[in-house]
C-alpha cells in the first residue's frame, strides 16, 4: 500500500486545504447568521436584490468570481489596495485569499441552512419571552439563536465541505502556488497535468473524499443529537 504514502509536498497541500476551509467557516459565520436573519426576518426595500447577491457565486461560474475578487481584493483593487496600504493585509496569491475566496463561495449555503432553520423556529416563544421584559438582543440570544443551532451547524459543515472542494475562484484569485495556495484541488489539478502524476491525484482525492464524508456525516450526527436535546427540552 505503498502508493497510498503522501509525500511532503501532497501533505502540505492537505493542511492547507484545512487550514483554509476551517478559516473560511469560521469568518463566515458572524455575516452567515446577520443574513439569515434578516433574510428571514427582514422586511425592507431590495430584500429579494440581497438574497440574489448572496446567492449569486452558487449560480455564476467560480472563474468568475474569482475575478472578480481578484479586481476588488487585489493589490491594486479598491478594497485590496486600501487593506494593503493601511492595515498591511494582503489577500491576492496569499492563503488568506484563498480563505476568502472559498468563504464567498460557500457562504450561500451556509446561510441558506441558517435561514430555513430561522424560518422554522415557533415565534410564539419568542413573543412569550418578550411579554416577560427581555429585550430582543437578548431573545436572540437565549431563544433563536440556541434554536438555530442545528441550522447554524449544517450551515457550517456545509461552507467547511464546498471550501474543501473549492477550485475555479480560488486558482483564479490566488494561483496555484505549492506551500502557499495549493489546496487540494490545485494540488490535484497539477498531478493531472504532468506524465505519472495519476497516482499522487488519486491520493490526494481519496483524501479529498474522506475529509468531505466525515465532515457531512459528523454535521449530520450534531444536527440530529441537538434536535433531539431540544425536544426533550
Amino acid at each position: 500500500m505503498e502508493w497510498l504514502d503522501l509525500s511532503p509536498e501532497e501533505w502540505n497541500a492537505v493542511r492547507l486545504s484545512i487550514k483554509v476551509a476551517t478559516w473560511a467557516m469560521v469568518a463566515s459565520l458572524p455575516p452567515g447568521i446577520l443574513i439569515a436573519l434578516l433574510l428571514a426576518r427582514g422586511k425592507f426595500w431590495g430584500k429579494s436584490v440581497l438574497n440574489g447577491i448572496v446567492h449569486l457565486p452558487l449560480i455564476m461560474p467560480p472563474v468568475v468570481t474569482g475575478y472578480l475578487l481578484l479586481l476588488t481584493f487585489g493589490r491594486r483593487g479598491p478594497v485590496g489596495a486600501f487593506l494593503a496600504e493601511h492595515f498591511g493585509i494582503v489577500f491576492s496569491f496569499r492563503w488568506t485569499g484563498a480563505a476568502l475566496a472559498c468563504g464567498v463561495m460557500g457562504f450561500p449555503l451556509m446561510v441558506r441552512a441558517i435561514r430555513l432553520s430561522i424560518e422554522a423556529i415557533d415565534r410564539r416563544l419568542e413573543a412569550a419571552a418578550g411579554t416577560l421584559g427581555a429585550n430582543p438582543a437578548w431573545v436572540f440570544l437565549t431563544i433563536t439563536l440556541p434554536l438555530t443551532l442545528p441550522g447554524v451547524i449544517a450551515g457550517m459543515i456545509l461552507s467547511f465541505a464546498k471550501a474543501m472542494g473549492e477550485f475555479g475562484a480560488t486558482i483564479t484569485f490566488v494561483s496555484n502556488i505549492p506551500g502557499e495556495t495549493q489546496t487540494l484541488p490545485s494540488a490535484i489539478y497539477t498531478f493531472t497535468q504532468v506524465p505519472g502524476g495519476d497516482a499522487g491525484a488519486l491520493r490526494l482525492t481519496l483524501v479529498s473524499i474522506v475529509i468531505s464524508m466525515a465532515a457531512l456525516i459528523a454535521s449530520e450526527a450534531l444536527s440530529r443529537r441537538l434536535g433531539r436535546r431540544m425536544d426533550l427540552e
